[in-house]
Order: structure tokens, then C-alpha cells, then sequence
């Protein structure tokens, strides 16, 4: 079913196109799921991510055969597109990740999609909320 809904809401179509841009090679994964493997692209910065029903990620396809945990994160990510009826998806996740870089300096750790779909077996490290403004702050102090 989620197959079907994510094919029909366009999702993972999109990550067919984001796929082919990055030049990856396809293959069947596990759960109706789809992988697009050495992924050439440097946007977003993250091991896996994924698309309506495809997982995206730079590395081989024995990444995902060695990470089964990994994957179950991922295909919680394609429920949620599901549940989102598709690339509304897309906008509302850039800005869970922007809540949570402003509250932690982290794009996961605050991150409502991220934090549903296990922050743990995506192998993020949940870090602390701190007061409106450090994080900026430091950012700034960096440069």
C-alpha cells in the first residue's frame, strides 16, 4: 500500500529524478523499498536519506545489506511520506531541521521526523537543547 501512495503522491518519483541527477545506481530493497547506491551528489550531507520509497546514500548496496537497522529508520522516513501525502514532506523536514539546529546546533537531535523515525537507528547522537540564541552565537564565533 505505501508503495502504491508513495508512487501515486509523486515522492518517489522525485527520488527517482534526485537519483538520476546524482547518477546512482538502482536496485529492489527490502518492504516495497528502493535503493539508488553511489549516489555522486555532496547535498545533503548524510550516510542515507530518503525519498518517497527511495533510500538514497553514496556508498554500495552492501552499506544497506550490513546496516538492516539503518534501513528500518529509513523506511520509517517513507511511512512518513506516506502519511504526508508526499513532497509536502520535503519542506516540513527542512524545517524540523532547522528548529532543531537552532535549539541543539543539530539538524537531527530536535528533529520531529528524525526523533520518530529513531534517532538511535539513524546513528544519531541526541544532543542538548540550549538557550535560544547560543547557537547562533557560536556559530557566528566560529567564522
Amino acid at each position: 500500500m505505501k508503495l502504491v501512495v508513495n508512487t501515486l503522491n509523486l515522492s518517489t518519483l522525485a527520488g527517482v529524478l534526485v537519483g538520476l541527477v546524482g547518477r546512482a545506481r538502482f536496485s529492489r530493497g527490502p518492504r516495497g523499498l528502493f535503493y539508488a547506491t553511489g549516489y555522486k551528489l555532496r547535498f545533503p550531507v548524510a550516510g542515507a536519506f530518503t525519498i518517497g520509497n527511495l533510500i538514497l546514500t553514496k556508498h554500495d548496496r552492501a552499506y544497506f545489506d550490513q546496516q538492516p537497522i539503518l534501513v528500518k529508520h529509513e523506511e520509517r522516513h517513507s511511512w512518513q511520506y506516506f502519511c504526508l501525502i508526499g513532497l509536502p514532506m520535503l519542506p516540513l523536514y527542512l524545517l524540523a531541521a532547522a528548529w532543531s539546529w537552532l535549539r541543539t546546533g543539530d539538524p537531527a537531535s530536535r528533529n520531529l521526523f528524525e526523533r520518530l523515525a529513531s534517532l538511535k537507528d539513524g546513528n544519531y547522537t541526541e544532543r542538548p537543547v540550549q538557550p535560544f540564541g547560543r547557537t547562533l552565537a557560536q556559530t557566528f564565533r566560529r567564522r
